[in-house]
């Protein structure tokens, strides 16, 4: 859980998460909920709650399952904003406004809730004015299955990686906040028979079995990418009376979590950007482009939560980005905090990014854009320019919006290629010196602009005549006055708070220190208590 939960024992966690938001005035309320199943309600229901009181109760079940919160009575003080007594609903352990699920007052209760993972909060505030009868609210952990809302979040069989029981039915039903959704399985191996008989995982593209089927999978091959075409998606997993396996596990991404972008350029950002992105979130972003593409990416603004202080990585909030479409591919850079990462460009014509959230503290986020690297073969002579780019990569444009140097030196078509052969001393080269080296340099364009919209990519093309050497590289993709002013703005706005964020780091590990040694503390009282006991 972020920082915090490091400097604790994980029996303590929970426990140092409640202490530090301990009820006021003397009154006894909140605590956490460990059992299978329980109850709880506002302090003296069904008699009015007292004045300036404020109790969290934490509901903990066991990892794998969800929550299921509902409320049996809720009378509290109306206010349009809620802004007196009211009380709140907290997907995970964390307090932070990504996790915030409703705020709630008046005499309308509250709807269902389930967690998209094994912990909820309850918040109850009350004011110094007005007090009603309160609430009664009921809870029991889902040990299979439930109803999931969110960006993105996580089911799996019961007791996984654990084999799973005979004679289970779960059923999961999750709905997006936005779009449709797409479900990766990361692991599955189910009992397999012809027809998926035995046992096996079924989806439907809506929110019951009655919607479309999608399809039933068993044996231990991954089902594929699955994508609804609705906000709804349906997960019925069942197993017989014998046989079993390990299970799956899956994700789920909806809406601005998760998209695949075959377009030569683009850019997106963090969910909810320039906001506060929520917790407990793992969202994937697939760039996908032709053979022979590369693709580079710019970034245009960077802030998650900072790196650890105790291990300086990026334990807690990070962005990954692959070279290639899967996790599995190489690891191509990994940020976190507010770092302004230099552009990176992939070896192939896939690349992954993965933003990866916890469960607390929450920052503005990213925005970035990218674009598809023209394949092209560069070679040189000692005299000349040789370029040659398949038709098929630019296949939307003609050969005049292909060109080196100046418009009239286009490209000829050759074949399947647009091709460019020009001496040095024609077509804009010029000679250069770098690295005490004698080079010879020209910018070849490629216009994808449409109507008013200008879009023109540029890039270097480099010779080294004595060695006969040529090169090539982006200088600059789609709009990069815009890229430049938005990097201008972000610096601008990193530096003016740059003060401030060293005032709040230091307070930060201030507190961080006093609170690990609160946690420590209670630990050793805990161990001599129990000692106590044991000698008694």
């Amino acid at each position: 859980m972020g920082r915090r939960a490091m400097g604790c024992m994980p029996v303590l966690v929970l426990f140092c998460t409640v202490l530090r938001v301990a009820p006021s005035g003397g009154i006894k309320c909140g605590g956490v909920l460990s059992a299978p199943s329980g109850n709880f309600s506002s302090p003296n229901f069904p008699g009015p709650y007292p004045y300036e009181t404020e109790c969290t109760w934490l509901i903990v079940v066991a990892e794998g399952s969800s929550v299921l919160l509902s409320f049996s009575h809720f009378e509290l003080e109306y206010h349009a904003a809620c802004a007196y007594d009211y009380l709140q609903v907290y997907n995970g352990a964390s307090l932070d406004q990504g996790n915030l699920l409703g705020t709630f007052c008046g005499r309308s209760a509250p709807p269902p809730f389930a967690s998209a993972w094994h912990v909820m909060a309850v918040v109850f505030r009350s004011d110094r004015h007005v007090a009603k009868r309160g609430f009664a609210a009921t809870y029991h952990k889902d040990a299979c299955g439930g109803q999931l809302t969110g960006l993105s979040g996580e089911i799996a069989s019961p007791r996984y990686p654990e084999s799973y029981p005979n004679d289970a039915e779960c059923r999961w039903s999750i709905r997006a906040t936005d779009g449709p959704l797409t479900l990766i399985f990361a692991d599955f191996q189910v009992e397999g028979s012809q027809g998926c008989g035995f046992d096996y995982v079924a989806l439907f593209d809506g929110p019951t079995a009655a919607a479309p089927h999608l399809g039933r999978y068993c044996g231990s091959t991954r089902p594929p990418r699955i994508v609804s075409s609705t906000q709804h998606l349906f997960i019925l997993f069942k197993s017989d009376f014998n046989i079993v396996g390990r299970g799956f596990k899956a994700r789920f991404y909806s809406g601005e979590c998760q998209e695949v972008y075959t377009t030569i350029k683009g850019n997106f950002s963090s969910p909810q950007y320039p906001n506060f992105y929520p917790n407990n979130l793992q969202c994937q972003w697939s760039i996908q482009l032709p053979p022979g593409y590369r693709i580079k990416v710019f970034f245009l603004d960077l802030e998650l939560e900072a790196r650890s202080s105790l291990t300086s990585g990026c334990d807690y909030d990070r962005l990954d980005a692959f070279d290639g479409g899967t996790e599995n591919a190489s690891l191509l850079g990994t940020w976190c905090g507010r770092e302004s990462p230099v552009p990176v460009t992939s070896r192939s014509h896939q690349l992954l990014l993965v933003l990866h959230t916890d469960r607390s503290t929450a920052k503005r986020g990213f925005s970035l854009a990218y674009v598809g690297v023209v394949p092209m073969n560069v070679s040189c002579t000692r005299t000349d320019f040789h370029i040659q780019i398949p038709m098929q990569a630019l296949a939307q444009l003609q050969r005049n919006k292909v060109y080196l140097g100046m418009p009239s030196c286009v490209a000829q078509v050759v074949g399947s290629h647009f091709r460019i052969h020009t001496r040095f001393d024609t077509c804009g080269t010029e000679s250069q010196r770098r690295n005490n080296t004698s080079i010879i340099v020209s910018t070849l364009y490629i216009d994808f602009s449409v109507g008013d919209q200008e879009d023109i990519h540029r890039y270097e093309v480099q010779c080294e005549p004595k060695r006969k050497e040529a090169s090539v590289s982006l200088i600059a993709g789609p709009d990069p006055h815009r890229l430049s002013q938005a990097e201008n703005m972000v610096d601008v706005q990193q530096r003016g708070a740059g003060v401030m964020d060293a005032h709040e780091i230091k307070s930060q590990d201030t507190s961080d220190i006093v609170f690990i040694s609160i946690c420590i503390l209670a630990g050793l009282l805990m161990v001599i208590a129990v000692v106590g006991l044991v000698l008694l």
